[in-house]
């Protein structure tokens, strides 16, 4: 082995190099990251990393997944409670392209990724060789970056950019693509993070003026309303967002993605927006006078249609990547920035109020709501067993301190409108994509990342089918995540709107469903399944006491509707509660 020492002018700082594989310097490079725990599947083209990861077991744990779209899920559900970087490993061909769902899911919901990928010999790139797909084209429009290594040389300088790149600004997921030669070929090794990339500016400063602008607005308002998402949780702004909303007595609302941010008991946290959200920080939208958004994209979940959304009101967007400003809703003032920045610069500006009266509008219509939908979720007096009623017999057993990991359907909704809140990215769920079976894998990544913490998976039958295999990586990793199908027995989600818009044709959405229960035993996992309301209670503290993985069916009516509704195309004060 060559070592030689070379010194960074800039950084004046010796860096050691010696002499070793590329597949070795990937690794050495993961742990230079901070890296210590991944997800992956083995493969031909991948092999000589998976020879490594060997001989650092000791340093770096790898969690077989068994599928390699579970991995990539497994990956983002690690980031999205920890905020750190989430690490997907995969083959070439099948390998690489079964990543790419968890890929699109992560980029559309800013989760920090860095994905790398085998690949046929450098020599053999375009010859349609055994298991050879060209991973960069199709990954390019669902990754912040990629990029293809052919060189050993490359490994160091590439990862250190591709870990920058996602973790920085607006987070997002970053593929490698690695060819089998430049894994066996030796270089002189050493690494440096990388602190900047040329032309890429992540953060934007945030300009005074704009914040001056944003609190004469707000200071001049008599109905605001402060819609946050994830770029508070990603920012690590929450506290500044709580100092704003009390100081300025600004009834606040949440994306499904900012959920948590604020606790879900605190008097100025007035709901969920958007097409399944509550009825008041609907209605209202389109009442407001300022409407100021806050690390949030108006997704056309959230705005309904865009030429009757918030027409009355100035709007003011706090957001840290320009593609958004403008994109779908003009804005009146733009404060670009980091959210924690911009917040705290906002805060000594504002004057000091109350906006009583405006509260008593969302007070008047949550009492609307609670008679016509919530009170029947939670306080059912039909016979069959609701989704809300068992949101609310976790939350009542977990204190609202569970990380809850959804799945895509009824259920999701169900959940993000009921479960209770108490401490940050505690709601991990699949928003923009919309990705059913994300749930299983992304709940397994949550815990082990997070395993002082309860995290439980709510999914829906259907969901939970999609990547049942990971219930083999929960057994042979004894991942201690609680599991709760709600079993309708429908593509739930899809039946209402067959029900609601297509005259209940319910085509191809009912489920003939398999006995869950003996799979999950199966997996060697504890399990019951409940279908009486007498049962409920005593099954989820079983749960969510029991010290290992657990796997609680609940089968719930199989023609509950989720309201209240905005149907697609209508304006969001046109919600349906029935």
């Amino acid at each position: 082995m060559k070592d030689t020492q070379t010194l960074n002018k800039e950084e004046k700082s010796v860096t050691t190099t010696e002499r070793i594989s590329g597949s070795e310097a990937i690794i050495r490079c993961l742990l230079a990251e901070g890296v210590d725990l991944l997800y992956g599947y083995p493969g031909g083209a991948i092999m000589p990393v998976y020879d490594e990861l060997y001989k650092f077991r000791d340093q770096i744990h790898h969690v077989l997944a068994r599928h390699e779209q579970g991995a990539a899920h497994a990956a983002q559900g690690y980031a999205r409670i920890s905020g750190k970087v989430g690490v997907a490993i995969a083959t070439s061909g099948p390998g690489a392209t079964n990543l790419i769902t968890g890929i699109a899911d992560a980029q559309i919901d800013s989760t920090p990724l860095v994905c790398i990928t085998g690949q046929v010999a450098s020599h053999l790139l375009g010859s349609d060789a055994f298991q050879e797909t060209d991973i960069i084209g199709i990954s390019t429009p669902v990754t912040k970056w990629n990029h293809q290594i052919t060189k050993a040389s490359q490994i160091p300088e590439v990862i250190a950019k591709a870990f920058y790149i996602a973790r920085s600004g607006r987070p997002g997921p970053v593929l490698i693509d690695i060819t089998k030669d430049a894994q066996f070929e030796e270089f002189d090794f050493s690494y440096e993070k990388c602190k900047g990339v040329r032309s890429y500016n992540p953060v934007p400063e945030t300009d005074i003026d704009d914040v001056k602008a944003a609190a004469l607005l707000i200071n001049s308002a008599k109905k605001p309303l402060i819609v946050w998402g994830q770029g508070v949780i990603l920012s690590e702004a929450e506290k500044e967002l709580m100092a704003v909303i009390e100081k300025a007595g600004i009834p606040s609302a949440w994306t499904i993605l900012g959920a948590s941010a604020v606790p879900t008991t605190h008097p100025l946290n007035v709901g969920m927006v958007g097409m399944h959200g509550n009825y008041a920080p609907n209605v209202l939208t389109n009442e407001c006078d300022v409407l100021i958004a806050i690390g949030m994209r108006f997704d056309d979940r959230v705005t309904g249609n865009l030429d009757t959304y918030a027409k009355q009101a100035k709007i003011i967007h706090f957001e840290i990547d320009p593609a958004e400003i403008d994109k779908n809703v003009k804005t009146d003032v733009a404060v670009l920035g980091d959210a924690k920045d911009s917040l705290s610069k906002l805060l000594p500006l504002l004057n000091p109020n109350s906006h009583s009266e405006w509260h008593q509008q969302f007070k008047d219509l949550y009492a609307i709501e609670y008679n016509k939908v919530i009170k029947d979720d939670l306080h059912p007096t039909k016979e069959g067993l609701t989704m809300g009623e068992v949101l609310k017999e976790i939350n009542v057993q977990s204190q609202g301190n569970a990380a809850i990991v959804t799945d895509v359907g009824q259920h999701q909704m169900i959940a993000c409108r009921y479960a209770e809140f108490t401490t940050t990215r505690s709601n991990i769920t699949s928003g923009g994509l919309g990705t059913m079976g994300f749930a299983l894998p992304a709940a397994i990544g949550a815990k082990m990342s997070a395993p002082e913490r309860d995290v439980v998976a709510i999914i829906g039958d259907g969901g939970f089918q999609m990547n049942i295999q990971e219930l083999g990586t929960i057994f042979q990793q004894k991942v201690p995540v609680k599991i709760v199908v709600l079993n309708n027995e429908f593509l739930g989600m899809v039946r209402q709107w067959q029900q609601l818009f297509f005259d209940k044709r319910y085509a191809s959405t009912e489920m003939i469903n398999p006995d869950f229960i003996a799979i999950a035993k199966g997996y060697y996992i504890d399990a019951q399944k409940v279908t009486k309301r007498t049962d409920l209670k005593k099954a989820v503290e079983e749960m969510m006491t029991s010290e290992g993985p657990y796997f609680l069916e609940v089968a719930v009516e199989k023609e509950d509707n989720v309201f209240p509704m905005i149907p697609s195309g209508a304006s969001v004060s046109d919600v349906r509660l029935e």
